[in-house]
């Protein structure tokens, strides 16, 4: 008798990659057969994870055309099942198979738009978080402030593209005509949720530089030297009032 990892490892060859003999044996048969009753689930699987990557990424399946975003998706969902039973958070590597997919290949810009599509959907299901004080800042000494680690609310993500994703992310929208300079230059973007709205915008070379470096993780001197090295005006003070103000610190 196969254990219940047998079992389970059976049944996901069996969806994913048509493979049914290992299963076979362990299914009850019926009037309707064994096959036919792996193939009514087969299609539930891969109809609900396709609607969940459609709903993520509307844009992507705009550029490509839903028939060829189904057919990406089924791709996609045989390499990457879902490793968690929360649909919200299926797909977070559909971006970077979308940079290696061949058929992909002739659209450059494709897996940036993925990217900033995911950081939206992970602003919009982002955890609350209780901002910073600007007294908690003011009570440290200078020593104590250049090695503090500061840390952004958690619905933030920093994304830098050479494309302008921005500009195809707006061009692209239900009301929009579509047309867009892909010549337009780099974009550097924050997206974050305000209230219930998720919003992005694109940020000074400085300003992205330093917040994408605490981002990351690295202390405040180190981020104020890589916002100087982006843009030698880059103001600290005005920065971090900036921040303050936006409530984009996390305490």
């Amino acid at each position: 008798m196969s254990s219940l990892r047998e079992l389970q490892a059976a049944f996901r060859a069996a969806l994913l990659v048509d493979d049914e003999a290992a299963v076979t044996p362990t299914i009850v048969d019926d009037d309707v057969g064994v096959s036919a009753r792996l193939a009514i689930y087969r299609h539930h699987v891969f109809t609900s994870l396709t609607a969940a990557l459609e709903a993520t990424y509307p844009v992507v399946m705009r550029l490509v055309d839903r028939r060829f975003f189904g057919w990406v998706a089924d791709r996609f969902v045989r390499a990457h099942p879902p490793a968690g039973p929360c649909l919200t958070e299926y797909g977070d590597d559909f971006p970077e198979f979308l940079a290696q997919f061949p058929a992909c290949g002739h659209l450059p810009w494709l897996a940036d738009v993925a990217r900033l599509e995911w950081a939206m959907n992970v602003a919009l299901h982002a955890p609350d978080a209780v901002p910073l004080e600007p007294g908690t800042l003011r009570a440290l000494e200078p020593r104590a402030l250049a090695r503090l680690t500061l840390r952004l609310e958690p619905s933030i993500t920093l994304l830098e593209s050479p494309w302008p994703i921005d500009a195809i992310w707006r061009a692209n929208q239900p009301d929009a005509d579509g047309v867009v300079d892909l010549e337009g230059g780099e974009a550097r973007i924050e997206i974050r949720r305000v209230g219930d709205d998720v919003v992005f915008r694109t940020l000074p070379a400085g300003t992205f530089a330093f917040r994408a470096a605490l981002s990351s993780g690295r202390a405040l001197e180190d981020a104020v030297e890589r916002a100087l090295d982006a843009e030698p005006g880059f103001d600290l003070a005005s920065e971090i009032r900036a921040l303050l103000d936006e409530r984009a610190l996390a305490a």
